[in-house]
């Protein structure tokens, strides 16, 4: 019996929609991570990009534990001398609550070409609302 290689013709991309109110921010991101790599399916190859594609809605009611609010700190640099900005959660979740799902999923994923490549099946929207009705998403449990 031969080895089966997966490629990536072979691959069946599914939509996912997931619903992030009252879910912890850090579960939310792994059981996400592990549905755009692809681990979920049975035929995965770690050098295949066999994931799926994921829409979050509700991102600004995510939700964490403990003192993250005020202690988790997001760091950036403006590419200007001096330019080093550092935000906290609560500032990020008030202004950016997508980015802080995109970074936390991003960080969980391989950092190569792949990782690059699977972020960009992500979708993250504030409200109940998404434009993507036509690809017919399924809901994906999350378990908290």
């Amino acid at each position: 019996m031969k080895t089966y290689h997966l490629r990536k013709e072979d691959v069946v991309r599914n939509w996912w929609v997931v619903n992030a109110e009252g879910k912890t921010l850090g579960r939310l991101a792994s059981q996400i991570a592990k549905v755009l790599m692809g681990k979920h399916k049975p035929y995965y190859q770690p050098d295949v990009d066999c994931g799926d594609f994921i829409i979050v809605l509700n991102a600004d009611k995510v939700h964490f534990t403990g003192k993250k609010g005020e202690q988790k700190r997001y760091s950036f640099h403006t590419n200007y001398p001096g330019g080093l900005k550092n935000r906290t959660l609560n500032w990020m979740m008030e202004h950016k609550p997508e980015e802080v799902i995109r970074l936390a999923v991003k960080r969980m994923l391989p950092k190569n070409r792949l990782g690059h490549r699977m972020i960009k099946r992500l979708k993250i929207y504030r409200g109940n609302e998404h434009p993507h009705v036509a690809q017919q998403p399924k809901p994906m449990e999350v378990k908290a």
